[in-house]
């Protein structure tokens, strides 16, 4: 299982904009088979996504659905910092 956190922060002007945009990506991301969870949480203008993902190559597959890249050049101007990510494993 590989474990995925990401954090982006939204200029506050675009806040609701970009948690739409989110919400498609989640609906979209769990139709994939790899994908295990896929869960958006936020407050304000701070987005947290936290993933599960059975293998690599689901993961990388993810990583090329044209939803994702959608989502990716679309937010770039409507965030107010880079999107952070971090790659985890269960350690206990």
């Amino acid at each position: 299982m590989i474990a995925i956190t990401a954090v982006l922060k939204s200029k506050s002007e675009n806040a609701i904009q970009v948690l739409e945009m989110l919400k498609l990506l989640v609906t979209e991301t769990r139709k994939e088979s790899a994908c295990k969870r896929y869960d958006l949480h936020y407050t304000e203008n701070d987005f947290i996504i936290w993933e599960e993902w059975e293998n690599q190559e689901g993961l990388d597959l993810h990583n090329t659905m044209p939803y994702l890249q959608h989502f990716i050049q679309e937010s770039t101007d409507l965030l107010s910092r880079e999107i952070t990510i971090f790659k985890t494993v269960d350690v206990f």
